[in-house]
């Protein structure tokens, strides 16, 4: 699923909110399906009813997260991501999706310490360790903005801090 980050003049992380594959509930299904074909209210009024039933069903939860996310509420978002990590901290998606809302708030250095525990549980999530190579860009990027402040900066490393900012703005 596409994220909705909007990082200051960063199109990082863009693929960064998804959906764990394992695990589809019918109810997640047929309320995602709904959500996506535009029946926001709809999918949201079943989406309550079924974690009212099932309030440990972790597809239900994570979904809700990404829903709450694409409409822009992020502190919801990440409360619904962070409970998931604590209930399910072998499950890497929900440190993937909690560190896209932290990076997009510009915490990048929470972001940075949620992609590498969901690449903890999960060495081989493609998604986490291109989101966490898109968190060391920013790193770079302050880094190198933090070397020029106050002096003179050398040609090298304002092609540095150039090219670490053309990296960042680089949309996906």
């Amino acid at each position: 699923m596409p994220a909705l980050l909007c990082l200051p003049a960063v199109a990082l992380l863009a693929g960064a909110l998804a959906l764990p594959a394992q695990g589809a509930t019918e109810d997640a299904r047929d309320i995602e399906r709904l959500y996506r074909g535009g029946e926001t209210a709809l999918a949201t009024q079943r989406m309550e009813r079924a974690l009212a039933a099932r309030p440990s069903d972790a597809r239900l939860r994570f979904l809700h997260g990404v829903m709450l996310s694409e409409q822009r509420q992020a502190t919801e978002a990440m409360a619904v991501f962070q409970r998931l990590t604590e209930d399910f901290p072998d499950m890497p998606e929900p440190y993937n999706n909690l560190a896209v809302l932290h990076a997009a708030a510009g915490r990048v250095d929470s972001a940075r310490a949620l992609l590498e525990a969901a690449l903890r549980h999960d060495s081989g999530y493609r998604t986490a360790h291109e989101n966490l190579g898109d968190v060391y860009v920013l790193l770079a990027e302050r880094a190198y903005q933090r070397a020029q402040e106050g002096v003179a900066a050398s040609p090298g490393l304002l092609r540095k801090l150039r090219l670490a900012r053309d990296l960042a703005a680089t949309p996906r």
